[in-house]
């Protein structure tokens, strides 16, 4: 099997969302690999386009099946058939619960700093955000239970969104705090949209636990999000699943994603699924290790060279949340002198809520050589950042 993921990949001129910049500006904020998807999948693709005929597609069985098959070999959760809906992506999906589950004005709980686009999901649905901080100690991130509990306790909470793995945090939940969070939802009957996308992006020997598998609460109250989409690099096939084990809340979901047309896949969404569940594992684990590798590689290089900047620890996902404190507080004006100075593009903190507004995002699911001329980028403008901060003190006589 071939393996890329030296390669330095030249996505420009291919309509990408994330290179769509500027000549000489590097994006590495947006959530998208730099890496060819598994050769299995790019032949599964191919394979169907030289068919030649792209008309209206069904779902067979065995789009069922190649998820049942890698949740239970890869996460130990046995999913039945009739809880799989295909949808064409987890944002979609989210967006069209939070209309079916909820009433207009009601609240959509997060813990915070989150996945910026569970906002969007919840305002331009004309529902309420409602944040419970994560607690930061300075080192690494926690669940703040008490304050989860008393805003799952308002009668205007009708569904919280669990990001898990948790985005942008890296963050792997455990056993206990899954259990935790589903008992307080069960008690306050609120609903979980667990947005699980991230899963199969853990380090090397890491395994990440379903919620829904935690325990009958957990399973009977829950909207799962699953897809190959963050894991294989497939985001533009939009092809994604939602699992619902209660039957009543199976119904709901089956009908929202049916009325709002979301639930039919393109030509290609279930050829490319089945092959990444029935043959790329063997692709996803080198990946793992290259991206495990790329971030020891940062953690030292950044330790080193700009030892004010502080990276939290994560066991998951390909993203590295930095810590900017010691430079500066409003990482949303860090991030542009960034892209200014240098060309190198970050997500600013604050799009992940007010608790992320010191912190940059970056994503290093990306060539080594890559990395690198990213990590030259933020060295020199985080030095030239704080060369002006500082000749910009007063003096003091």
């Amino acid at each position: 099997m071939m393996m890329n993921f030296d390669q330095t990949l030249d996505r420009r001129n291919t309509c990408s969302m994330k290179w769509d910049v500027a000549e000489g500006e590097l994006p590495m904020g947006l959530a998208d690999m730099d890496f060819e998807t598994a050769p299995e999948i790019k032949a599964a693709i191919l394979q169907r386009a030289q068919h030649g005929a792209y008309g209206y597609t069904i779902v067979p069985d065995a789009w069922a099946q190649a998820y049942q098959g890698w949740w239970q070999r890869r996460h130990h959760w046995q999913i039945q058939k009739d809880w799989l809906l295909f949808c064409t992506g987890v944002v979609p999906a989210i967006s069209s619960v939070i209309r079916k589950l909820s009433t207009p004005a009601e609240k959509v709980l997060v813990m915070t700093p989150v996945y910026n686009i569970f906002f969007n999901s919840i305002v331009n649905n004309g529902r309420q955000v409602l944040e419970s901080p994560l607690v930061y100690d300075g080192e690494q991130y926690g669940i703040d239970f008490n304050d989860l509990e008393s805003k799952l306790a308002d009668p205007q909470t009708t569904l919280m969104i669990l990001c898990n793995p948790h985005n942008p945090i890296g963050r792997l939940w455990s056993r206990e705090e899954l259990l935790r969070i589903g008992e307080l939802c069960a008690k306050y009957q609120v609903v979980v949209i667990a947005d699980e996308i991230h899963c199969d992006l853990t380090d090397p020997q890491v395994e990440y636990i379903p919620f829904a598998s935690v325990s009958s609460t957990c399973e009977n109250l829950s909207v799962t999000c699953l897809a190959p989409t963050k894991t294989f690099n497939l985001a533009g096939l939009q092809t994604a699943a939602i699992v619902v084990a209660n039957p009543n809340l199976r119904h709901k979901v089956w009908r929202a994603i049916n009325t709002d047309e979301i639930a039919e896949p393109n030509v290609f969404a279930v050829e490319a699924a089945i092959a990444a569940f029935n043959h790329g594992e063997v692709w996803l684990d080198t990946l793992r290790q290259q991206i495990y590798a790329n971030k020891q590689h940062l953690i030292e290089v950044l330790h080193e060279a700009l030892p004010q900047l502080k990276v939290i620890p994560s066991k998951a996902t390909y993203l590295i949340w930095i810590d900017c404190h010691a430079v500066s507080d409003d990482s949303a004006a860090l991030a542009k002198f960034l892209r200014q100075e240098t060309g190198l593009i970050l997500n600013e903190g604050l799009e992940y809520g007010k608790a992320g507004e010191a912190f940059l995002r970056m994503n290093i699911a990306v060539s080594p050589a890559r990395l690198d001329e990213g990590l030259q980028r933020l060295i020199r403008g985080i030095q030239a950042f704080d060369g002006i901060k500082q000749a910009l003190k007063p003096c003091r006589n």
